[in-house]
């Protein structure tokens, strides 16, 4: 699978804003990606040196907004932690 399509979005949130002085980097990504296929996505796009990656799947929520009912897409995020010695993604950084 190419890189570009492991890695969906960055998820930006109050949480992942305060992960980011950690090197903690949290995105969206492909429902079917490994843990070793992410981490060799995001060293290839952004050219960083990744120590661990932890994923979590959140599950479809019912959802209503007036009459229309339906539920929120089931997503896959990861949590890429880098190594001390690695510099900082530059995307994350202009956002701080």
């Amino acid at each position: 699978m190419e890189a570009n399509k492991i890695i969906i979005k960055p998820l930006l949130s109050e949480k992942s804003y305060s992960d980011i002085k950690n090197k903690k980097y949290w995105f969206v990504v492909d429902k079917n990606a490994t843990k070793t296929e992410i981490k060799q996505a995001v060293e290839e796009i952004f050219g960083v040196d990744v120590e661990s990656v932890n994923t979590s799947i959140t599950a479809k929520k019912p959802k209503k907004r007036g009459r229309i009912t339906g539920y929120t897409s089931e997503q896959k995020k990861a949590v890429v932690t880098l190594k001390k010695d690695s510099k900082a993604i530059a995307f994350f950084e202009s956002l701080n």
